[in-house]
C-alpha cells in the first residue's frame, strides 16, 4: 500500500505539451508510472512525449477516453486556478499542482472547492510526491528514492531531496514521498498526509519536514501527540536563523506576531515526539534513535 500515488494511478498532465509539462512527463513515463493522457486545450488529437501520450482539449475527454484518476497541473499561474477546477469538475481524484507564483486570493474559493467535491490537491507549489517503486508525479528526482517504510512529509522540495537522499544513502527506504508545497493557502496539510501515514499499513515512521511561517508544523504535532504515538518520528525545521518579520523562500514562510517561529515548532514536535534534526542529513540517525530498525 501506498498513500496518494501508486500502482493503480491513472495519471493526465495538464500542459503536457509546454516545456516543463514534456520534460517531467517523459521522467513520470521512465519511473513507469501510468501517464495515460494530457490535455492541452486547442491541442487534442495530437501526441506529446515522443508520440507516447494522446493529448485531449479537455480534462473531461481524457477521463472519458483512459478512466484516469489523478492530474498533475503544469499550467502557468494565470491559468492554474481554472485548470484545478476543470480536473475536480471531471471527476479526479487526486490533484497534484506544481503551478508557483498563484495568488493566495485566486487559491482560497479553488481549495474550499476542492474540498466540497471531496477531491485531494496537493499544492499548488509543491513537488508533488513519490511512491518508490510504484509511482512518481510531479518533479522529485527518482535516484533519490529506494523502496522503503518510511513516510516523508515536507514544504520544501530542496529539502525533500535532501533528506530523501540522505535516508537512501544510509539504506532507509520509503513509503510515499510528499510535497505538500509551500504556499500559504495549499489543499493538503501537514496533518492531512499524517493521517493518510497513520493508516498504511506500510509506513512504520515519519519524517516531517518543516519550516517557519505559519501553524501547520504545531497543527501537526497536536495531531501525532494524540493519534501517532509508538511510531518513530523525525523532523526538520528549516529558517532557525531568519529574522521575525522576513519571508524567507516559500511565501508562507514568515514569521509575524511572534507566531510560527522555528522555536515554537521545534518545541511543539518535540513534546509530540519528533526527534528534531540539526540538519536534514540528521535524520537517519534520529530515526535509529528512534527506534526505526527498517
Amino acid at each position: 500500500m501506498s498513500i496518494l500515488v501508486g500502482r493503480d494511478t491513472r495519471l493526465i498532465v495538464q500542459g503536457i505539451t509546454g516545456r516543463e509539462g514534456e520534460f517531467h512527463s517523459r521522467a513520470m513515463l521512465e519511473y513507469g508510472t501510468p501517464l495515460v493522457a494530457g490535455v492541452t486545450p486547442g491541442k487534442g488529437g495530437q501526441t506529446a512525449v515522443d508520440e507516447r501520450v494522446p493529448v485531449y482539449d479537455t480534462v473531461a475527454e481524457a477521463v472519458q477516453a483512459t478512466g484516469a484518476n489523478a492530474s498533475c497541473i503544469f499550467v502557468p499561474a494565470a491559468g492554474a486556478p481554472d485548470a484545478i477546477l476543470e480536473a475536480v469538475g471531471a471527476g479526479i481524484a487526486t490533484i497534484f499542482c506544481i503551478t508557483e507564483g498563484i495568488p493566495a486570493l485566486d487559491m482560497i474559493p479553488v481549495v474550499e472547492e476542492v474540498r466540497r467535491a471531496g477531491a485531494r490537491l496537493v499544492g499548488p507549489n509543491c513537488p508533488g510526491a513519490t511512491s518508490p517503486g510504484r509511482a512518481k508525479v510531479g518533479i522529485i528526482p527518482a535516484s533519490v528514492h529506494v523502496e522503503g517504510r518510511v513516510g516523508v512529509v515536507s514544504r520544501s522540495g530542496t529539502l525533500t531531496y535532501e533528506a530523501v537522499q540522505a535516508m537512501t544513502d544510509a539504506g532507509i527506504g520509503q513509503s510515499t514521498c510528499v510535497g505538500i508545497g509551500g504556499d500559504p493557502i495549499v489543499g493538503t496539510t501537514f496533518t492531512d498526509v499524517l493521517e493518510l501515514f497513520g493508516a498504511d499499513d506500510e509506513t512504520d515512521a515519519i519524517v516531517l519536514i518543516g519550516e517557519i511561517g505559519g501553524s501547520a508544523e504545531e497543527e501537526a504535532a497536536a495531531f501525532a501527540a494524540e493519534h501517532l504515538r509508538g511510531i518513530p518520528k523525525a523532523a526538520f525545521i528549516a529558517g532557525r536563523t531568519a529574522p521575525e518579520g522576513r519571508r524567507m523562500g516559500h511565501a508562507g514562510a514568515i514569521i509575524s506576531g511572534g507566531r510560527g517561529t522555528a522555536a515554537s515548532k521545534v518545541e511543539a514536535l518535540e513534546a509530540a515526539g519528533f526527534l528534531v534534526a540539526g540538519s536534514p542529513t540528521e535524520i537517519p540517525t534520529l530515526l535509529r534513535q528512534a527506534g526505526y530498525g527498517g
